[in-house]
């Protein structure tokens, strides 16, 4: 089953509580400090953009068609499975940077160091484990969500009919009193 993370933006408060989890998960590092102090600090592999009175956290879409994954000279930029989340293996990565050329979200980064660049992985380890990405856990609003895709376009289906249903029983309704009122 394919999975992927979604936002209600509406929800988000912009604290960047995702970012500051995603870039724990992908250190070794057993806590802030630690992490902070370290060598190599932590960084976030997604993004939280104020836009209005939102914030938009946006992180690699994985998506079907990659741009990214055909661009990559080394072929750094693969997919985990058929379904599965589209990784970058830093090790095979020549930092060329066609990838973050081509992306159409603007999510791909450089790494810190410069030599290889890094996006999100979905926390692979975790979603392995059964667990939901560091970024959901972290979010304390509820407005990162780690969903089947199936699942969530049913749900969405179901909303748009109960919408159609509303909107046709209102006409319905209005229709009714504007004979009543012959």
């Amino acid at each position: 089953m394919a999975k992927m993370i979604i936002v209600d933006e509406q929800r988000c408060l912009g604290c960047k509580s995702c970012v500051l989890e995603c870039a724990m998960a992908h250190t070794e590092a057993k806590t802030l400090i630690e992490a902070l102090s370290s060598e190599t600090p932590p960084q976030p592999r997604l993004h939280v953009e104020p836009l209005e009175e939102f914030g938009i956290p946006l992180q690699c879409r994985h998506c079907e068609d990659a741009p990214c994954m055909m661009v990559c000279p080394t072929e750094a930029i693969h997919r985990f499975s058929d379904l599965g989340p589209v990784l970058l293996d830093q090790e095979r990565c020549i930092g060329c940077k066609f990838c973050l050329m081509v992306c159409p979200f603007g999510v791909i980064d450089v790494s810190r160091d410069g030599k290889a660049m890094i996006k999100c992985d979905q926390c692979i380890e975790r979603t392995e484990a059964g667990e939901d990405p560091a970024c959901v856990v972290a979010c304390p609003t509820g407005a990162l969500k780690f969903v089947d895709v199936t699942e969530h376009l049913r749900g969405r289906r179901r909303q748009a009919a109960a919408r159609i249903a509303a909107g046709e029983r209102r006409a319905d309704q209005i229709v009714e009193e504007a004979d009543d009122g012959s």
